[in-house]
């Protein structure tokens, strides 16, 4: 809290909702914990930058084939289906139903995709590949397992790779469970 005699002379003073250190005078006090050996912090570091070189890498080669990272995504989400619903579609990608839309306007201006209405429940849009879009699900979706699986191979056993795997999800899992 600032101090009053401050207040009386005149000192200016920032609302705490624009002052983020504002927040700071109401939080307890702690005492810093010794950080650098703290196994948790320990793995952030890895775990973003394996992230971002995995998204750098991922995103270049996409779009050496001519699409976006969510086009790719949706292509590759139909490819080898009867195809499903904007709902289902939604649920099994990494794009946002607020990007969804667009996304799937675009893959039908291309000649990829088409939308038709579910018979019994109009309000229902099942989207699948078309011919040309099954044609660009098989050239590309080969194309990027190629180029992503030595990068794998390189750095990890096939043990290694379930491990990690497993551990993933498990710490996916502990997150989505704590910000619910």
């Amino acid at each position: 809290m600032k101090d009053p005699s401050a207040l009386a002379a005149g000192a200016h003073t920032v609302s705490s909702s624009l002052d983020p250190m504002a927040a700071a005078e109401y939080a307890p006090a702690m005492d810093l914990p010794d950080l650098k050996d703290d196994p948790h912090l320990k793995l952030v570091r890895p775990l973003v930058e394996a992230y971002q070189a995995f998204w750098l890498a991922d995103n270049r080669h996409i779009r050496s084939l001519k699409l976006t990272p969510s086009q790719f995504d949706v292509i590759a989400t139909l490819g080898d289906t009867d195809g499903m619903t904007c709902s289902e579609l939604s649920a099994r990608t990494l794009v946002t139903k607020g990007t969804l839309t667009g996304v799937l306007d675009r893959l039908v201006a291309k000649g990829l995709i088409r939308r038709d209405t579910v018979d019994s429940d109009r309000r229902r849009i099942h989207v699948r590949l078309t011919e040309k879009g099954d044609g660009v699900f098989r050239k590309t979706y080969a194309a990027h397992i190629a180029f992503l699986k030595p990068f794998f191979e390189e750095a990890m056993t096939p043990k290694e790779i379930d491990d990690a795997r497993r551990l993933l999800l498990k710490l996916r899992d502990s997150f989505k469970r704590g910000s619910a």
